[in-house]
């Protein structure tokens, strides 16, 4: 009987996907959720001292380099804001087991713009050299609020977003004294105040679209307000990024519909996973991650397979996990094919935090 129940939880679990794929099988748009597998146990990168979230990958000559953050459990799981570090590990399969190699962006001296806090890896190649772009702070370093599980406002609107450019996925990393993406002077503008979540891609005229969260003025401080995201542009993958300020993924007056969103471009479009905060663009029972699609990366709209995946989590051995989080979406590409998911989660006690890999069929 259990076994039963087992299954059809698991049904139950992909029916959504299974209706949206049923919707739109004419669509040559992609269907990331239909493409989702069983996860193997050995997918999971974890430390048990380190909260770890995030999750970007690469390869280079037979090896899968694995870039994501952490910080240490014992001060709490808002230290993101102020002790996160983006950290690196390797493995000879996409899947793993990784194991932890370096710190990619250490500490570096509250001095820096992004000298305390480096967060939101998103590592890409373009031509012969690789960039880790990424969100960095700095401020009081006070851990006082993070330990009392509140996040240090100073470090979060000093959000900015930089890249990193090495020879190899090995490093050693070049970083900038400046970053590439700042808050805008105009007071008025959406990103006055802080800007994180980089997600960058290369579309098919050659310049790179870069689209990011931002966070404006207009509402009551210290959070500010509204969240939105917003696309620049660049001739060239260190930047000069110039701004499109109109906000996208937008869903009527919604403060803070969207985050964590990852690009890329494919048979002439650009595409985007995005998490959905709250059932803003698709109705479901839990906070769901989602498709877009653009023909000019400015003007956006929900996709066909809109849907691609809620909080449950299926894993090889045929467990149905449902997750508390399940965010900050990443696609690797092998030979132009997405063949995993990458994704931060955190299970409903918030025991525990860690990257996954979901393969892609």
């Amino acid at each position: 009987m259990k076994q039963i129940f087992h299954l059809v939880g698991i049904a139950l679990a992909f029916l959504p996907q299974f209706l949206f794929t049923a919707c739109s099988s004419h669509s040559s748009d992609p269907d990331i959720g239909a493409m989702i597998q069983p996860t193997p146990r050995t997918a999971v990168m974890k430390e048990d001292n380190y909260y770890v979230w995030c999750g970007t990958m690469v390869k280079e000559k037979g090896t899968y380099h694995l870039f994501y953050s952490r910080w240490e459990k014992k001060y709490g799981f808002q230290a993101w804001v102020t002790r996160s570090e983006v950290a690196h590990a390797t493995s000879k399969t996409p899947f793993g087991p990784f194991v932890f190699k370096d710190v990619a962006l250490p500490v570096r001296g509250a001095e820096y713009w992004d000298g305390l806090c480096t967060h939101n890896p998103t590592v890409h190649k373009f031509g012969s050299k690789y960039y880790l772009y990424y969100m960095g702070n700095t401020g009081d370093g006070d851990d006082t609020p993070t330990l009392n599980g509140q996040l240090n406002w100073i470090h979060r609107n000093n959000q900015r977003i930089g890249v990193a450019v090495a020879d190899s996925p090995n490093g050693p990393w070049k970083r900038f004294d400046k970053p590439i993406i700042d808050a805008s002077e105009d007071p008025d503008a959406p990103d006055a105040l802080m800007a994180s979540n980089p997600a960058i891609t290369q579309g098919p005229d050659g310049r790179f679209l870069m689209v990011y969260k931002a966070v404006g003025k207009q509402k009551p401080m210290p959070f500010g307000g509204p969240v939105v995201h917003l696309t620049a542009w660049s001739d060239s993958p260190t930047g000069p990024f110039t701004k499109d300020l109109k906000p996208i993924f937008t869903s009527g007056e919604a403060n803070f519909p969207a985050e964590d969103p990852f690009i890329w471009s494919q048979d002439g479009k650009y595409y985007a996973i995005v998490k959905d905060q709250g059932g803003y663009f698709i109705k479901h029972d839990t906070r769901a991650l989602v498709l877009f699609e653009s023909e000019n990366g400015m003007d956006w709209s929900l996709a066909e397979h809109g849907f691609v995946s809620g909080l449950d989590l299926l894993w090889e051995d045929g467990e149905l996990e449902r997750m508390a989080n399940l965010e900050r979406p990443q696609l690797y590409f092998e030979k132009g094919k997405p063949t995993a998911l990458l994704v931060a989660v955190s299970k409903i006690d918030m025991s525990d935090t860690y990257n996954v890999r979901i393969p892609l069929k």
